[in-house]
Parts: C-alpha cells; sequence; structure tokens
C-alpha cells in the first residue's frame, strides 16, 4: 500500500486516472474515479472513521512513534517527503523536490507553494527550519535526532526555497525528512502541552479527550484534495477482546493490531478484511546485556542464538505470519542478505558445545512484557529452548513503563524480549536512531569499536545502492552477527484489522495512518 502522496504522483500511470484529464474534468471527479476503479466500489462522501486501539495519547512523547501518537502525526501534520511502501525510493510531499551535494554536506530544498496550516498562515521554508531544529532538541527524544543534530545551517532563498548545510555527509538524511512532522512555530506551546495541533495535513485536530479518544474534522483547504470522510476518531480501548468484540458489531471500523488468531478469525469473514501493512515491519529479538553475569562471554550470546527454534515460534506463535530472520532487514533492504540471514539456524548441539566452552553459568532472566499472550507465549519457547542448551533461565514479566525505562537505561538484569522498527529504512538509520544499535549508547552496554567504526562507515555514505554501501553493509551485518547483543527472531508487518466497508486507507514507514484518500463504502 502506497502512502497518500505516492499515490497521488503514481496516479497519471492508471488508464482511470488517463481518461479524467483527458476529459478535463475536476481534481476530485478524477480522484473518485481512480478509486472507484480501485476498489471495485462507489466512492461516498462524508462520515466518521472511528478507529481503536489500546493506548491513550501523550502530549510528552509526540515523536515517540506510539500508535495514538503516530495517529495524530498522520493525520494533521505532513513531511517533506515520502516512501513508497517497499522501497527507499523518495518521492515528494511538502518538498516538490530536493537535490544533494556531490560531496553530501548539503541538500537543497524546494516547497511546495499552495500549501496553508490549519489556521490559514502560508506554509514557508521557515517552519521547515523551525520543525528541524526542535524535533533535534534531545528532550524531544526523536529517534533521528542524531541526523538532525548534523545540521549546522538554514539557508533560506525566499519563502519556499532552503538549503540545509550538513557537518558531515549522511545516508540517513532523506530518512530525517520523511520522518519528521512539519509543525507551526506560532503554537509550539500548545504542541507540547496536547492542547492543540496545527498542521497542514488532510485532518484537522478538534478535541483530546484524555483515556477515552481523540478527534479530527477534515481539512477543507487540504493541498492534496479534501478528504471523502468528514473526520477521524480515535477511541482509546484498552482490552484487546473487547476491541474485536467493537469491530465485529460496528462501534468501532477499524484496528490499528490484533493478535495472529484473531486476524486469521477475522480473514475467514466476508464482513471484514485484514490488510498487512506492507513497509511497516516489526522485529522481534532477544537483547542481552553484555554487562551481566554469564552474558559477558559472546559464546554464550551465540549459543542462545543457535539455541532458539525460530521456525517453531513464527508457527507457533505468530501463525506463519512473517519470517524468521538472523539480521532485521526486509527483502527490499540494501543491506538484506539471504546468506547472513541464516547464520545462526537452529543447532542445539552447537548450543550445548558453546555453553560447555564457556563453564558454569548463573542463572539468567528473560524480561519481556506483559500484556501481550504473544510475548509471553516467546519468552516460553525462548525459556525452554535456552533449557535444552544448558543455559538456566528465570522469566522476568514487566510492566511497559519498565520496559521503556530499562529498554533507554540499558538497565536490564540479563536477557530480554521485545521488538523493535526502522529496518525498513536507510540501513544506516537503524544503528544511529534505534535504542538497541546505537554504538554510542545501546540497552545492551555493549561499545566496540570496530563495531562503532562500520556504523560511522554506512552513516557516511550517501547513496545507498552504490558497491561502496554493499561493503559497509556486509561489514556491518558481520559485526551484529559476530557480537550478538541483538539476537533476531522474526520479522512481520502489522496487520490492520478493517470492516468490509472501509476502503482507501494507507500508511506511513512509520505506521502513521494516512487517510485523505480513506472513504466508507459498500
Amino acid at each position: 500500500m502506497f502512502s497518500r502522496h505516492t499515490l497521488r504522483h503514481r496516479r497519471s500511470l492508471w488508464v482511470t486516472a488517463a481518461l479524467c484529464f483527458a476529459a478535463v474534468l475536476a481534481v476530485t471527479g478524477c480522484r473518485s474515479a481512480v478509486e472507484q476503479a480501485r476498489s471495485g466500489t462507489e466512492v461516498t462522501e462524508g462520515g466518521t472513521l472511528r478507529v481503536g486501539n489500546n493506548g491513550d495519547f501523550a502530549p510528552a512523547s509526540l515523536y515517540s512513534g506510539a500508535p495514538a501518537q503516530a495517529t495524530l502525526t498522520g493525520l494533521v501534520y505532513d513531511t517533506l517527503l515520502t516512501y513508497p511502501a517497499e522501497s527507499l525510493e523518495a518521492q515528494p510531499a511538502l518538498a516538490r523536490s530536493w537535490r544533494i551535494a556531490e560531496d553530501g554536506r548539503s541538500v537543497d530544498l524546494t516547497l511546495r507553494d499552495d500549501v496553508t496550516f490549519h489556521d490559514g498562515r502560508p506554509f514557508t521554508a521557515a517552519d521547515v527550519q523551525f520543525s528541524l531544529t526542535t524535533y533535534a532538541e534531545p528532550r524531544r527524544a526523536g529517534q533521528l535526532a542524531r541526523t538532525a543534530a548534523l545540521i549546522t545551517g538554514y539557508e533560506i532563498g525566499g519563502p519556499h526555497r532552503l538549503t540545509l548545510r550538513l557537518a558531515r555527509p549522511a545516508g540517513t538524511v532523506l530518512d530525517l525528512l520523511a520522518v519528521v512532522p512539519i509543525i507551526d512555530r506560532n503554537t509550539l506551546a500548545d504542541f507540547d502541552t496536547g492542547k492543540g495541533y496545527n498542521g497542514t495535513g488532510a485532518f484537522r485536530f478538534v478535541e483530546w479527550k484524555p483515556g477515552a479518544s481523540m478527534t479530527f474534522a477534515a481539512n477543507e483547504h487540504y493541498w492534496g484534495g479534501r478528504p471523502h470522510l468528514d473526520g477521524v476518531e480515535y477511541v482509546v480501548v484498552p482490552d484487546a477482546q473487547t476491541r474485536i468484540s467493537q469491530l465485529r458489531s460496528g462501534q468501532l471500523d477499524l484496528l490499528l493490531g490484533a493478535g495472529p488468531r484473531d486476524a486469521d478469525a477475522l480473514s475467514r469473514n466476508p464482513a471484514f478484511r485484514v490488510v498487512p501493512q506492507t513497509g511497516v515491519r516489526a522485529n522481534w529479538y532477544i537483547g542481552a546485556n553484555v554487562r551481566a553475569p554469564g552474558l559477558q562471554d559472546v559464546r554464550v550470546r551465540r549459543a542462545i542464538a543457535h539455541a532458539v527454534d525460530r521456525a517453531r515460534i513464527l508457527a507457533d506463535v505468530y501463525r506463519g505470519h512473517g519470517s524468521t530472520d538472523a539480521l532485521p532487514w526486509p527483502e527490499y533492504s540494501p543491506a538484506f542478505d539471504a546468506g547472513l540471514n541464516s547464520a545462526y539456524s537452529h543447532d542445539p548441539d552447537k548450543a550445548r558445545a558453546l555453553v560447555a566452552e564457556a563453564g558454569e553459568l548463573p542463572v539468567i532472566p528473560i524480561s519481556y512484557t506483559t500484556g501481550s499472550t504473544e510475548t509471553e507465549a516467546v519468552a516460553q519457547i525462548v525459556q525452554a529452548d535456552l533449557a535444552a542448551a544448558g543455559i538456566d533461565t528465570r522469566l522476568d514479566p514487566l510492566d511497559y513503563a519498565t520496559t521503556i525505562e530499562r529498554l533507554i537505561g540499558g538497565t536490564y538484569p540479563g536477557l530480554w524480549i521485545t521488538a523493535h522498527t526502522y529496518a525498513q529504512f536507510n540501513p544506516a538509520t537503524l544503528p544511529t536512531s534505534a535504542y538497541p544499535f546505537n554504538p554510542q549508547k545501546n540497552a545492551s552496554n555493549f561499545a566496540d569499536d570496530d563495531y562503532r567504526r562500520a556504523v560511522e562507515s554506512a552513516w557516511a555514505i550517501v547513496d545507498p545502492e552504490s558497491p561502496e554501501a554493499a561493503a559497509a553493509y556486509h561489514r556491518f551485518n558481520t559485526e551484529l552477527l559476530d557480537n550478538a547483543f541483538v539476537i533476531e527472531l522474526v520479522g512481520f508487518e502489522n496487520d490492520l484489522l478493517m470492516a468490509g466497508g472501509v476502503h482507501g486507507v494507507a500508511w506511513s514507514k512509520r505506521a502513521e495512518l494516512e487517510l485523505a484518500d480513506a472513504y466508507l463504502g459498500g
């Protein structure tokens, strides 16, 4: 599924769109005809799409990517560019075009001149500068803040022209421009407190009721054309089965995720659809605190990587939804390496031999986050597999807040099981942005000069498809596998669950809903 910006740029390739333009129909008429051709249903105008999820909105962590926050940023704000679902070929959004200098130390941006904020103020280059500098503030905890901090200067050449000056070349700069929402420099106080959000996106923020809901209304003056929907309501429903029941009863129209069993059950019901969020990848992994007793020895960490039966986890817990992996990359990533991706096959004998070499081990805790039957099931399988290899463990269930605290602080007492993202972007974005991989400070407390140099080398390469990049990614992959402080398990794409009458739902690579083209039909 392409994001709305990519869809708009590709519509001219479709026959229906060509006929629309040939007939000199109105823009909205063309759009509706194309969407009707795609879905096979008549496009209807109006209505409110009700989206259900368990998490409430938290203004202090707007850049975190959590589902509630991502819903708001996807609806209310735009980014400078966007990516198609399964490639890293950047597409225009608020930036009409861009050019990276040959030395990689500057980026020239030409911005759209037909965009206004929801309060009617024109969008200009000054808003881009403000948004990027705000995102770079350490207190914002933006995952790509290291890349934003490389911007040393902004040269505004007019209302819609801007040059970014960089301290050094960085292959992650386009990812930054695809991730950072363009915010209003005049309403930052409201932005910080949750009082109001003034963006350029397809929907206007209306209200947040803590613990209950967020509501949004269609932006009548959206630069991409008025949305078909009148509005969107994000509803907080903490219990997973209650969400499923409300989808079945028609109280909700779309769920941002569900367990594999619920997804499989609904997929057999013609009244509902299960739509994989193509291009939005989550990777479940085992992390190892290399300072914890028993885990300082890399042989033990490699034994763990060989002991775990990834195929069983994929089949029994995720019902075959996804892939077993030793590396984090989707197949379309320039860093994907089929050979290295199978480096840690399930080999209990090899695991036991490595444990025997390492000697006597203490009981090692395995931390995991409560509230998910899938996560608990994975933890139990890992515990059994490690026991078969001669590694005694104990399960350490944690609430979500403690999980985040330990992940950021690097205070896990042993192993932990959770998920990471960012592998769907430029390969250098993962180790420079995600907490488990950052060579400067990571959740495993792993520090190694060779690993740091491998990351820095990949980060400095602007063209991810170049031979130089391929060599750098191979080196980085080898460092990950050799040191085994992050042990990948399975990778999969999230499933959206929706009523059969919901059409035109799209998303960004960060899983933000993009509903400019969504509508409610038969």
